[in-house]
């Protein structure tokens, strides 16, 4: 059996590198033009080079988004962009214009075409057609039961690709087609710009009563009548396999660096102890604990098992739930002398406890003492965003290895 591939996303080449590390089998990413997360870092084409170049070194695999849903203006520079991606041989571009489908098979005929999930591929006959132009793989909209899944794969040849999301926001309209942002922000989400206002509060306003504001919520707070859930299927996997996805991809090129980690790591545990087990029924609930620990919402498995699911949406708040706060990442390692190089992602002080997240090793909790800054002197805190410092661990690390520490308040309004 072919296993199916673990991808992650990278919103910049930090993020990129951690992927890798904590157990991507490939990443998407997008240039600097024309992808739908234009507020993500996203990469110079010098850096998707060297990024290219990174991944392939690993023997792992490279997917480039042009999936705006293109004006006559962006034309010549897509097609730009089109020759560029085929120019440093990334593995596959993710596209959801049927336009743009033709011109990258003109224009970069060496490169695999994966149809993006805002093309909303909602049932057989339209990934039949999608199949008939030749594309490699199919990203499947997010609205899909499993059993509808299962039946998409049925219909199509085995040579063409599914992929489904396993993992991160979700959206109110279907696959991210949108016109809320566009039309109060005039911030186009189908460009890529969304504003989000979907999680918002909102007030019932009577036409003949302007100005009077009656509320629709159900605490003081206000209504988040459009806020979905964040999808989680960490303990679905044996399922999902089955069903013949061949790759599991997890939202988030806008998250932080810990976001990326935690979820690579936990998902690559799950998908590797599915084969390991054969059955795959062995169920872990630390990789849920971990996925809990990162900035999200509250989870829902959202339409894979019901499709009128009624657990999808948050209506009392637009609160993140934040248990624990990213803190440092491992720069270098003297394994001579046990001390570590960090680079400060969050204040910490000397005497608090951490958490110690690595790619490939236990994690373990460490009590932080004797912080040296880089003149030497001994420090009693990290104050300053992205200082660098050393400290003695208790454990042999890596570099990438991150720092944790639990948060006094689990919840904040964004």
């Amino acid at each position: 059996m072919k296993k199916t591939e673990l991808l992650a996303p990278a919103g910049n080449y930090e993020k990129l590198e951690i992927a890798l590390a904590y157990g991507a089998d490939a990443v998407y990413m997008g240039g600097k033009n024309f992808s739908m997360r234009s507020a993500a870092d996203n990469f110079t084409r010098e850096e998707m080079k060297k990024a290219v170049e990174l991944i392939h070194s690993q023997k792992k695999k490279a997917f480039i988004t042009i999936n705006i849903i293109a004006r006559n203006r962006d034309i010549d520079e897509i097609i730009e962009e089109m020759k560029f991606v085929s120019s440093i041989n990334a593995d596959a571009m993710i596209i959801s214009d049927v336009g743009l489908i033709a011109l990258a098979k003109k224009h970069a005929p060496n490169i695999k075409i994966h149809v993006s999930t805002q093309a909303n591929i909602l049932n057989e006959e339209t990934a039949l057609f999608f199949a008939e132009l030749g594309v490699d793989r199919l990203i499947l909209a997010r609205e899909l039961s499993l059993n509808e899944i299962m039946g998409i794969r049925t219909a199509l040849p085995s040579k063409v690709e599914i992929e489904v999301f396993v993992h991160g926001s979700m959206c109110i309209s279907y696959s991210g087609r949108c016109l809320l942002s566009n039309y109060m922000t005039n911030r186009d989400a189908n460009r890529g710009e969304c504003a989000q206002p979907c999680r918002w509060n909102y007030s019932l306003m009577e036409e003949k009563r302007p100005g009077e504001f009656y509320p629709i919520y159900e605490d003081e707070r206000g209504s988040y009548i459009f806020n979905s859930r964040d999808l989680c299927m960490i303990e679905h996997i044996p399922e999902l396999i089955e069903a013949g996805i061949d790759s599991f991809k997890i939202e988030g090129r806008m998250k932080s660096v810990f976001y990326a980690a935690m979820t690579t790591r936990s998902y690559r545990k799950a998908i590797d102890n599915y084969y390991l087990k054969n059955e795959g029924q062995e169920y872990n609930s630390s990789w849920l604990d971990d996925l809990s620990k990162t900035s999200h919402r509250q989870y829902t498995t959202a339409f894979f098992f019901d499709e009128s699911p009624k657990d999808t949406q948050i209506y009392d708040s637009n609160s993140y739930i934040r248990s624990h706060s990213f803190v440092g990442k491992v720069l270098e390692y003297n394994k001579g002398t046990g001390i570590a190089k960090i680079m400060q992602r969050n204040p910490l002080f000397e005497g608090e406890e951490i958490e110690v997240v690595q790619p490939n090793e236990d994690d373990f909790i460490q009590k932080v003492e004797n912080m040296i800054n880089i003149s030497g002197e001994h420090i009693v805190s990290t104050p300053h965003a992205q200082m660098l410092y050393y400290m003695k661990m208790k454990n042999t690390v890596e570099p990438g290895t991150l720092f944790m520490k639990k948060k006094m308040e689990e919840k904040n309004v964004v």
